[in-house]
């Protein structure tokens, strides 16, 4: 487990790295349409969560692929670690927001940290106990259904806050 801390460790710093920048990707790439499926497109909270899915979902697949043989329960455990850190930036920008009526840049980053470490220490602690490998299949098809909502709703997004880009607001 000494070894799995180390790439869980490394792994929240990638992730906070390569998300970091994968915020500015899209326009350092001259707004292309591909490299928009996966990174922020504009400043809504839907896209602010792909700073978070796709770099641990890539080194998610990265650690199953390394590790699975060794810690059979690791794949079911970064599923809902993917989930979760993923999840936890709409929950906690619209909670701190809603008590403090307005955003903070300092609170959205301490958002983005916090969902990161959330993800993969959830991710640790599952590796170990085994408790969600029942539930591997069905935490696939959810990150499965993640990644597709993310790539149909970048370039054609709801009507709903979620998705709105506040800088483009009124």
């Amino acid at each position: 487990m000494k070894r799995l801390k180390w790439y869980f460790l490394f792994g929240v710093i990638f992730v906070i790295v390569t998300g970091s920048l994968s915020h500015f990707l899209y326009k350092w790439s001259g707004n292309n349409t591909i490299v928009g499926l996966f990174v922020p497109v504009n400043e809504s909270v839907w896209e602010h969560m792909k700073l978070i899915f796709f770099p641990t979902l890539f080194y998610s697949l990265f650690l199953i692929f390394q590790l699975k043989k060794e810690l059979p329960c690791i794949t079911s455990s970064l599923y809902l670690g993917i989930l979760l850190g993923t999840f936890f930036i709409p929950v906690f920008f619209y909670t701190y927001t809603g008590v403090l009526g307005r955003d903070f840049f300092f609170l959205d980053l301490a958002d983005f940290v916090l969902g990161v470490i959330l993800a993969f220490a959830a991710a640790y602690r599952l590796t170990a106990s085994c408790r969600v490998q029942p539930y591997c299949k069905f935490l696939f098809g959810l990150v499965c259904l993640c990644a597709v909502c993310f790539l149909l709703f970048t370039y054609r997004p709801p009507n709903c806050n979620l998705f709105l880009d506040p800088s483009l607001a009124g």
